[in-house]
């Protein structure tokens, strides 16, 4: 089998320039040019998929870019044809990294009859010839055991806690993370214990999905900067609802830190008229121009992190060690040159 000489890049059309900036980030690790694997990943006119690769992959360490966010199905297809065209070239290994991981919400069955979806689509993705996958902020930790192969969950919380200590610079103690239901306290508190903040947690209760019925907020949040944080933002009904109530009961201002920023239907539009001052998200699904044209959207790249943890993969060394705010600074040197 031939020497595995460098990583090689491929990336299909969910979100091309992530996976452009991935590409340019690796180049300046690396000391050399990387650039991403000619290929043309195209449909037919009845919607079928199809995907041409244009270099040869014979024994080359392959990693495919591709989120499977909006419209999943597409991008999720895209993803294991690809996977099947590299396998079928002879690629010697070949890492998924999938920024958001669509489905993964659907991670257990709520009521009768009803699907686990995310187990599914592992179960798809292993299938297909894929022997890693690299991801950001699962919706549920427990999504990795659904895979049969090593599956590498990076965290935006390292990064959130970058962006907030520089952009709170000298208010540091006014701040108060706050989690926007029970279920997402964990991410919460670790977000918190790395800034050394207090926590608080916003109960809500529906009536039926889409609905909320009533919220109640857990601490005391007089006169405090609230921060909300979630992994995942769809149409921020929730989010706009939680600011709201935050600042009835006494918060001073609130921003919201989002690692996956869906934001589908009117989310845009809420976001723009809510009492939030701001909303930062990261660029795992690649941002609409309505997004980009948003005053109160800010968004953080990932591109750093990504392409340090692709080198470590290939490398053989650790990728946890990109869990801490410590290893991430120099790697963020630039972006947040205050610090």
């Amino acid at each position: 089998m031939p020497t595995i000489t460098e990583p090689k890049l491929i990336a299909g059309n969910a979100n091309r320039p992530l996976a452009e900036a991935i590409a340019r980030r690796m180049s300046m690790h690396r000391g050399m040019s990387v650039n991403l694997v000619d290929a043309r990943v195209e449909r037919f006119n009845d919607g079928e998929i199809f995907v041409e690769v244009f270099e040869n992959v014979r024994g080359e360490d392959m990693f495919i870019i591709q989120p499977t966010s909006n419209p999943a199905n597409d991008n999720l297809m895209e993803l294991l044809i690809m996977t099947d065209a590299l396998r079928r070239s002879s690629a010697a290994r070949i890492t998924a990294v999938i920024p958001y991981f669509g489905y993964a919400r659907q991670d257990r069955r709520t009521k009768a009859r009803t699907p686990i979806s995310a187990k599914l689509v592992a179960n798809m993705v292993v299938e297909a010839g894929i022997e890693r996958v690299l991801t950001l902020d699962l919706h549920a930790a427990q999504i990795q055991g659904f895979f049969d192969i090593p599956v590498d969950n990076l965290y935006a919380s390292p990064v959130f806690a970058l962006d907030i200590r520089h952009s709170f610079a000298g208010r540091m103690d006014d701040l108060m993370i706050v989690s926007p239901d029970v279920g997402g306290v964990a991410r919460a508190r670790e977000l918190a214990k790395r800034i050394n903040a207090p926590l608080s947690i916003v109960d809500k209760r529906r009536e039926k999905a889409g609905e909320i019925a009533e919220m109640t907020v857990i601490g005391s949040v007089e006169g405090k900067t609230c921060i909300i944080v979630d992994d995942i933002c769809d149409t921020a009904g929730t989010l706009c609802k939680a600011a709201e109530v935050l600042l009835e009961n006494g918060a001073s201002e609130v921003h919201a830190y989002i690692s996956h920023g869906v934001l589908s239907g009117p989310a845009v539009e809420r976001i723009t008229k809510s009492v939030m001052k701001s909303l930062v998200i990261t660029d795992s699904i690649a941002p609409s121009e309505h997004v980009r044209a948003a005053e109160n959207i800010r968004i953080v790249p990932t591109a750093p992190m990504f392409a340090q943890a692709i080198i470590n993969i290939w490398n053989g060394t650790s990728v946890s060690s990109l869990f801490e705010a410590e290893t991430l600074g120099p790697i963020y040197e630039g972006l947040y040159s205050r610090m």
